[in-house]
Protein backbone atom coordinates (compact mmCIF):
# COMPACT_ATOMS: atom_id res chain seq x y z
CA UNK A 1 0.00 0.00 0.00
CA UNK A 2 1.22 3.27 -1.13
CA UNK A 3 1.80 6.47 1.51
CA UNK A 4 0.17 9.64 0.89
CA UNK A 5 0.71 11.51 3.87
CA UNK A 6 2.47 14.30 4.27
CA UNK A 7 3.38 14.17 7.96
CA UNK A 8 3.48 10.98 10.39
CA UNK A 9 0.29 10.18 12.10
CA UNK A 10 0.81 8.86 15.76
CA UNK A 11 -1.71 6.11 17.21
CA UNK A 12 -4.07 8.09 19.72
CA UNK A 13 -7.16 7.37 21.45
CA UNK A 14 -9.12 10.15 22.18
CA UNK A 15 -12.45 11.50 22.39
CA UNK A 16 -13.93 14.15 20.05
CA UNK A 17 -16.60 15.89 18.46
CA UNK A 18 -17.39 16.69 14.47
CA UNK A 19 -19.36 20.10 14.26
CA UNK A 20 -21.49 21.65 11.73
CA UNK A 21 -24.14 24.12 11.06
CA UNK A 22 -24.90 23.92 14.78
CA UNK A 23 -24.93 19.75 14.61
CA UNK A 24 -22.26 17.81 16.16
CA UNK A 25 -21.44 14.08 15.92
CA UNK A 26 -19.20 11.90 18.67
CA UNK A 27 -16.31 10.52 17.04
CA UNK A 28 -12.74 8.93 18.27
CA UNK A 29 -9.88 10.00 17.09
CA UNK A 30 -7.35 6.85 16.11
CA UNK A 31 -4.69 8.56 14.77
CA UNK A 32 -3.60 12.29 14.10
CA UNK A 33 -0.61 14.33 12.96
CA UNK A 34 -0.31 18.25 11.78
CA UNK A 35 -1.69 17.47 8.77
CA UNK A 36 -4.85 14.97 9.68
CA UNK A 37 -6.55 12.59 11.63
CA UNK A 38 -8.79 9.20 11.25
CA UNK A 39 -11.65 9.54 13.21
CA UNK A 40 -13.98 5.86 14.22
CA UNK A 41 -17.57 7.62 13.78
CA UNK A 42 -21.14 5.31 14.37
CA UNK A 43 -21.90 6.19 11.27
CA UNK A 44 -20.38 8.66 8.06
CA UNK A 45 -23.86 9.22 6.80
CA UNK A 46 -24.96 12.73 7.61
CA UNK A 47 -21.41 13.83 8.04
CA UNK A 48 -20.56 16.58 5.59
CA UNK A 49 -17.73 16.66 3.46
CA UNK A 50 -15.81 19.67 5.83
CA UNK A 51 -16.59 20.72 9.32
CA UNK A 52 -14.82 21.33 12.38
CA UNK A 53 -12.77 18.76 14.55
CA UNK A 54 -13.26 19.55 18.29
CA UNK A 55 -11.19 16.81 20.05
CA UNK A 56 -11.05 16.22 24.23
CA UNK A 57 -8.32 18.15 26.07
CA UNK A 58 -7.56 20.56 23.28
CA UNK A 59 -9.20 24.41 23.38
CA UNK A 60 -9.22 24.84 19.60
CA UNK A 61 -11.01 23.15 16.60
CA UNK A 62 -9.41 22.25 13.96
CA UNK A 63 -11.25 22.97 10.62
CA UNK A 64 -11.13 19.65 8.06
CA UNK A 65 -12.15 18.25 5.20
CA UNK A 66 -12.85 14.03 4.40
CA UNK A 67 -10.40 12.74 2.17
CA UNK A 68 -11.63 9.01 2.39
CA UNK A 69 -14.63 6.44 3.90
CA UNK A 70 -15.07 3.28 5.74
CA UNK A 71 -17.97 2.15 7.11
CA UNK A 72 -17.23 3.51 10.34
CA UNK A 73 -13.80 5.45 10.01
CA UNK A 74 -13.14 8.61 8.27
CA UNK A 75 -9.93 9.93 6.73
CA UNK A 76 -9.84 14.22 7.27
CA UNK A 77 -6.88 16.89 6.13
CA UNK A 78 -6.45 19.91 8.37
CA UNK A 79 -7.60 23.39 6.52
Amino acid sequence: MDEHRTAQRHRVLKGGSITFNGAAFSCTVRNLSKAGAALDVGSPVGIPSAFTLMIDGEDAGKPCHVVWRKAKRIGVAFD
